[in-house]
């Protein structure tokens, strides 16, 4: 009975995909950006999932020595099919991607070599990149601190200029100062982009970046004066247990001048501090490179959850029979659809707005090639603001997913809990959210301070150029109501700080409401490059139809979650608040019959799945029966302890001491 069970439900998927409305194929390509696209990672994908090296079903159960050791056969490993099959840099990426393993190769492709890009010198990017493209050196950011993370100016570790030996003095003065969490420095990494306070003829000039040697090019053993090592196991079974986090003390290291990264500014061999012509604002160049891959990052991590959750909702099966009928769908009940479908939209509104952030990067870097900085500002904004709201979003959906799934989705097998687990610390690294949205109501108030002077906003503040407007009117159309929020809640903060005895303590006693403030023009721009996706040329039967559902599910959603917003400052009436959610549930009803073919269109392996209950097959319950028995608790049938612990006790043999 149980095999034919499960065999129906395989058969009642394969009825779900016959079912959808929508050419699934021409979707791919919607949300890859291009039939290119699909077809490498479609190749990539397919090589690694065919590699046994590659493996990962056990990793939940590897040890941490272990799990860091296959760690490095995996990078070394992909490194050399990567130099056999002669990949492109974007192949070579995808194929990283697709080994779904954290490891110091992230840092080394996306950190170390980015940071030396951005602030190196033409001479310096000549001398260092090779020797990292080659993996001749592996490298690592250290910047964040014990004692300091968000607050970059307040870092301890100082970098004092010596001009008699010509030299940088490395130093670590306090406990507080130790470099903590940087990925790959704990026990990988040859060479580290340090930050430190420069200090020359004894004034300190703040924080600058610094290559320095760790460790030796020989035997790997850590160089005088270095003293490093892994901060320890982390959240979660496997996941970013894989990554050597470290901490890095320097006991007056010696550097030569020319290993400060001299782009922005440089010492004289006389000691003297000179400041380039190049803005200090360059230094944004690398934080949206690196932001805005963490945007990308996020729909595809909340993707897979998605996928997961849709799959197993499809399959598992709950109630609702009668007279001995068949019990209903899961994902039927719109108590789930609820709660699924607007993180499947999300799924792709940001995935979309990623590919725009992409493009702003590509735009920002073009323009600072003929030294245009217009845009940087703008720039830092957009990613800034970006990656808190879509981090943010993708930890907790992530976890809605696994509840989604009920029971089994607690089990590592679901592949939810370590897919979690490797997930959050996004929310932490590369800027705090809360630190990052703060950054973004900084600009919105300077923005909205403006206003009154004629100077017009530009880019995605542009619709504050239109406050007399909306200010005054009712909305009626999707957008302008997200506009009207934006634009109210920045300009009712702005009128309370300036009440305040001083600006800055206005800013910090309004500081929850600016966090609102700049959640609300971070989603007015996510709503506005969904609806720019959709009114672009989208071949494919059905795709756009379906794009514009899941856009206004997104809206729609976003609107009733944070319908208090639209109300209190009058962008919407609550008789539109209600028609709203009443479109809501009508628009679950459209999206049900193509959800399993919406997340066929992200095109995942199982292999990249990595979980039970998200198999494209459908055959969840007989895989998660034989997963149970390779769990290594089931390699003896009587476990280990049974004679020094349970047969006494069941004997009650067990020895009294005494008291």
């Amino acid at each position: 009975m149980a095999v034919d069970h499960a065999a129906a439900e395989v058969d009642h998927l394969a009825a779900e995909r016959a079912a959808a409305r929508f050419d699934v194929e021409a979707m791919k390509i919607a949300w890859a950006g291009s039939r290119h696209a699909v077809d490498v990672a479609d190749r990539m994908a397919r090589l690694v999932a065919s590699d046994p090296v590659f493996r990962k079903d056990n990793r939940t159960m590897l040890s941490r020595k272990d799990l860091f050791k296959d760690t490095l056969r995996k990078a070394a490993h992909a490194w050399k099919r990567i130099v056999e099959l002669r990949l492109t840099e974007e192949e070579a990426s995808l194929l990283r991607q697709y080994v779904d393993q954290p490891g110091y190769v992230d840092l080394h492709w996306g950190m170390f070599v980015p940071a030396i890009k951005g602030q190196g010198t033409e001479e310096q990017q000549k001398k260092w990149l090779p020797l990292a493209y080659k993996f001749q050196i592996i490298g690592c950011y250290a910047q964040t601190e014990l004692g300091h993370g968000s607050n970059v100016q307040g870092l301890e570790t100082t970098a004092t200029f010596d001009p008699m030996t010509d030299e940088f003095v490395i130093h670590s003065p306090t406990l507080t100062s130790s470099k903590w969490w940087p990925g790959g420095l704990g026990k990988a990494s040859t060479h580290a982009v340090v930050y430190a306070r420069l200090i020359t003829e004894g004034k300190d000039y703040g924080i600058h970046g610094f290559i320095v040697q760790l460790r030796s090019l020989e035997d790997h053993s850590p160089l005088p004066g270095v003293t490093l090592g892994d901060i320890g196991g982390k959240f979660g079974s496997g996941a970013y247990n894989s990554m050597d986090n470290g901490v890095l003390r320097f006991d007056h290291v010696r550097i030569p001048r020319d290993q400060m990264l001299m782009r922005l500014s440089q010492v004289t061999r006389e000691g003297k501090y000179v400041q380039s012509d190049v803005p200090k604002q360059l230094l944004y160049g690398t934080m949206v490179y690196v932001r805005q891959s963490i945007v990308a990052d996020a729909s595809k991590a909340l993707s897979r959850a998605v996928c997961i959750a849709v799959r197993y909702s499809a399959i598992r099966k709950q109630f609702g029979s009668q007279d001995g009928g068949p019990e209903t769908q899961v994902l039927n009940y719109r108590t789930q659809q609820s709660r699924l479908f607007p993180l499947l939209a999300s799924a792709y509104a940001f995935r979309f707005v990623g590919d725009w952030l992409n493009w702003l990067y590509t735009d920002v870097t073009q323009k600072l090639e003929v030294k245009d900085y217009s845009t940087l500002q703008e720039a830092h904004a957009c990613t800034a603001g970006l990656k808190a709201v879509t981090t943010s979003a993708t930890a907790d959906a992530i976890e809605e997913c696994r509840k989604l799934c009920g029971g089994h989705g607690y089990l590592n097998s679901s592949g939810l809990p370590e897919l979690f687990a490797v997930y959050v610390p996004a929310c932490t690294y590369e800027g705090d959210n809360v630190v990052l949205l703060l950054q973004v109501a900084r600009i919105l108030m300077k923005t909205v301070s403006q206003l009154t002077s004629g100077k017009q906003p530009v880019g995605t503040m542009a619709y504050m150029g239109k406050v007399q407007h909306l200010m005054q009117s009712k909305c009626a159309v999707k957008t302008e109501a997200f506009e009207a929020r934006a634009l109210r809640m920045a300009v009712n903060c702005a009128q309370n700080i300036g009440q305040a005895s001083n600006q800055e303590e206005g800013f910090y006693e309004r500081s929850p409401d600016l966090l609102e403030a700049a959640v609300a023009h971070i989603q007015l721009i996510i709503v506005t490059k969904f609806i720019e996706k959709v009114h672009q040329d989208i071949p494919g039967h059905g795709v756009k139809e379906q794009l514009q559902n899941l856009c206004n599910v997104y809206a729609l959603y976003t609107l009733h979650k944070h319908l208090g917003d639209f109300l209190a400052t009058g962008s919407l009436t609550p008789k539109q608040g209600a028609l709203a959610n009443e479109q809501l549930g009508k628009l679950y009803a459209q999206v049900r019959p193509n959800a399993v073919a919406l997340v066929d269109a992200f095109n995942y392996t199982d292999h990249y799945l990595g979980s039970v209950l998200g198999r494209y097959d459908g055959n969840v319950y007989p895989a998660l029966y034989e997963e149970a028995w390779k769990d290594p608790l089931n390699e003896t049938v009587v476990p280990e302890g049974y004679h020094e612990y349970l047969r006494p006790l069941l004997k009650q043999q067990l020895k009294l001491s005494r008291l």
